[in-house]
């Protein structure tokens, strides 16, 4: 079945990426973060001990699955196009850009809609950012700003990120090399199978659907197409009833597991992730789609966001989870701390140098 044939097949195929995610999060992952890229690329980093933070520590299977779903999918439809050589080092910037932007927001797009569904109102506010810097990145657009072409490359370089996954998740089950959360949302999980074949099948069928978050509002306002934010409201939908159903659904902005009510570091840090993923031409997931199916160029972006999570931690830039007062311990009000704000503000100033910036013209 050809799923980008029209509507309804795009938001079916929203609604079982829903339903993947609503499984998850039923077997185990934490609470609104059924299936967030940023959080699992950071889980995966402090897996591989590229930063301490004990309570994210985990070497995720969804992640792995993504990429290797949108591999073998594109493989076998013959889809699979090893490409590189488009501007790598500013793609990476921009990976490091949107992971420090996820965190100080808690989430990545995904997680944004995910959190939405939850009823959680911190989560509207991002939206608000994200949309505002999606809209930011399509004015550089229409004011030329490309990072330029892609070359075709030798096949065995757009498999390298898969293998080097696969490998990686294997060493993590077979060897103490990988460190494990013993608590925090980090040692929250779905059982290994079930979190690698949804991961596979949610890749899969991102590949063949071009799920993007940031393209979905991209093709709005540049095009007056509606075909990718279908997939979104399909997904929005489902991860709905499941929060009504399993009573995970509060209206409110205080009280959100891992989220936090600092309003203008929300909307910045999701301005900052929603401009990045139009420059760098895809959302987190949309990278580590493009990456499955042979794009070098989107696994430089990937290693950005490997990187930049790893100097979230390791340099207090991320943002904290808002806790209510105990006996013991006072109430915390979350959100980034002045080095994350510092670094958000650094990444948007990064991101308009990028984006309009005067282009050298060839004779």
């Amino acid at each position: 079945m050809n799923v980008t044939a029209n509507k309804k097949t795009l938001a079916a195929s929203g609604a079982v990426l829903g339903v993947i995610a609503a499984l998850l999060a039923f077997m185990g992952n934490p609470k609104n973060m059924a299936m967030c890229i940023a959080c699992f690329v950071r889980d995966s980093a402090g897996a591989m001990k590229l930063h301490t933070a004990a309570v994210v520590q985990y070497m995720r299977p969804e992640i792995v699955g993504i990429v290797c779903g949108a591999f073998l999918i594109a493989v076998f439809t013959k889809e699979y196009r090893s490409t590189a050589g488009s501007s790598p080092m500013i793609r990476f910037i921009l990976g490091v850009i949107m992971m420090i932007g996820s965190l100080a927001f808690l989430g990545c797009p995904l997680r944004m809609i995910i959190r939405m569904s939850a009823g959680d109102l911190n989560a509207y506010v991002g939206f608000v950012g994200f949309a505002l810097g999606v809209f930011t990145g399509t004015i550089a657009l229409r004011k030329g700003f490309s990072l330029g072409r892609s070359y075709t490359v030798d096949k065995a370089s757009g498999a390298v990120l898969p293998i080097a996954l696969a490998i990686l998740l294997i060493l993590s089950v077979t060897t103490s090399l990988f460190a494990f959360s013993e608590k925090g949302p980090g040692s929250m999980h779905a059982p290994l199978l079930v979190s690698l074949i949804g991961g596979l099948i949610f890749g899969a069928l991102a590949q063949k659907c071009r799920t993007c978050f940031a393209g979905s509002i991209r093709d709005v306002i540049l095009m007056k197409n509606y075909d990718l934010i279908t997939i979104i409201g399909g997904f929005f939908v489902v991860m709905l009833i499941y929060n009504l159903a399993t009573g995970g659904f509060k209206l409110s902005f205080d009280g959100q597991p891992v989220a936090h009510a600092q309003h203008i570091w929300n909307f910045l840090g999701l301005y900052a992730v929603g401009f990045a993923a139009v420059l760098a031409g895809g959302c987190p997931l949309r990278q580590l789609v493009l990456a499955g199916q042979g794009s070098s160029d989107s696994a430089v972006t990937f290693l950005g966001l490997l990187v930049g999570a790893a100097f979230c931690h390791n340099f207090s830039l991320a943002g904290v989870a808002a806790a209510a007062a105990t006996a013991d311990t006072p109430a915390v009000a979350g959100g980034p701390g002045i080095n994350g704000q510092v670094a958000v503000i650094a990444c948007i100033i990064i991101l308009f140098i990028i984006g309009f910036s005067p282009k050298n013209k060839k004779a």
